[in-house]
């Protein structure tokens, strides 16, 4: 088997088991993050770090993974963890998009886009990537797929991401715990 279908076969389970557990076995989830918070920090922390690698594949956007955190992981290791998922899923994301030669596709099919995109992203690609990442709206994990299939470099992309999702997920994680503390 070559790497790309390695690759797509990987993709689809990952996808597959992400959706299968949250449609089907969603009892079984919310149960598993409760013993997860009544179990030694190390456990949380290792599920949660892996959650946070594996989500880039689902398109899932970082900030329902960070409310869960917070529910259970206090603030600093909970922004450490976060920052690191997201560095680890983006650029296995933007790895994807290579191995997939989603380049040569978008080029097929959408040539005038992805020469406008290239122009755009050649002039100005770390602020449209920390932008990018920034807006709560927009999927992150989009820019890197975008960026992968481009061949932006790869540092300077985590480097816009991790600016960008860096400082959303602060706001999220520290304004966030200040709120839960008013509120209990």
């Amino acid at each position: 088997m070559n790497y790309r279908a390695f690759a797509l076969t990987l993709w689809i389970a990952v996808v597959s088991g992400a959706l299968y557990l949250y449609f089907f076995q969603r009892d079984a989830l919310q149960r598993l993050v409760l013993e997860v918070a009544d179990t030694p920090p190390f456990w949380a922390y290792a599920l949660y770090l892996v959650l946070g690698c594996l989500r880039g594949f689902t398109l899932v956007p970082a900030t329902y993974l960070v409310v869960m955190g917070m529910l259970v992981l206090p603030p600093i290791p909970l922004f450490a963890l976060t920052i690191a998922g997201i560095i680890v899923s983006s650029a296995a994301v933007y790895y994807f998009a290579e191995a997939m030669k989603l380049d040569q596709f978008f080029e097929r099919r959408y040539s005038s886009q992805v020469a406008r995109l290239r122009r755009l992203l050649a002039r100005r690609e770390l602020p449209i990537v920390i932008a990018w990442s920034f807006f709560p709206v927009a999927p992150t994990d989009l820019i890197c797929y975008v960026c992968g299939a481009l061949r932006v470099d790869l540092k300077k992309c985590l480097l816009g991401i991790t600016l960008g999702e860096g400082t959303i997920c602060a706001i999220y994680i520290f304004l966030g715990t200040q709120a839960l503390a008013w509120l209990r």
